[in-house]
């Protein structure tokens, strides 16, 4: 079995968040969570970046920490290797779908962000509602360097549970033919048509979205 953490931080390492940060469009401590759990199961599943669907991602969440693990897995939406499960959890599995070994990281509840630096949360506040000064905003920024830094550093125990996991592989991703929506014309995946009285409708002219959203 390859190492479950990490040693140290590379240059290679730094550049690779750095690389994650520039597609997310900003540091913040979920994008370095999310970048960590991404880089443990590398490590655990001996695996580099998936060209194809090598790897598969299912996370229980949509927040910062996914784009990170986009970036560092090669698992993607358009790509069809990453998988969303609406369970709120800062959780991740990671499947390598050539050895079949799989890994569970998900967010260590004795871990709180929050006491890394107890007091980004208020100045955060002041932040998002606009109301900060400039001196905030330059402490603002700061203060989640230096809170990004210590999850990067952490040891992986501290910031997660990591167990080893049997999971049923996805099938890969298919391709679907498209079909006009008999109703507003546009060309819609087979997948995603319902048949109303004989003819194929998209989910929007069917009301299927909103009834899912």
């Amino acid at each position: 079995m390859c190492s479950t953490t990490p040693s140290g931080r590379s240059k290679e390492a730094h550049e690779r968040f750095a690389e994650a940060a520039v597609f997310h469009g900003h540091i913040c401590p979920g994008l370095a969570t999310g970048y960590r759990a991404a880089e443990i199961a590398l490590s655990r599943l001996c695996s580099g970046r998936s060209e194809d669907e090598e790897l598969v991602t299912i996370t229980e969440t949509d927040a910062c920490g996914v784009d990170a693990i986009q970036v560092l897995t090669g698992c993607t939406a358009g790509k069809g290797n990453l998988f969303f499960k609406d369970y709120g959890k800062h959780a991740f599995t990671f499947i390598n779908r050539r050895t079949g070994a799989a890994v569970r990281v998900a967010a260590n509840p004795s871990f709180d962000v929050n006491s890394l630096d107890p007091d980004l949360a208020p100045l955060r506040a002041r932040v998002m509602r606009r109301v900060a000064t400039e001196e905030e905003q330059a402490e603002f920024h700061e203060r989640v360097h230096r809170v990004v830094d210590a999850i990067l550093e952490a040891p992986a125990e501290v910031l997660f549970t990591i167990q080893d996991v049997e999971v049923e592989i996805p099938e890969r991703a298919r391709i679907f033919s498209s079909v006009p929506c008999a109703k507003c014309g546009e060309m819609t995946a087979e997948s995603r048509v319902r048949v109303e009285d004989g003819k194929f409708l998209c989910y929007a002219c069917s009301g299927e979205y909103s009834r899912r959203w």
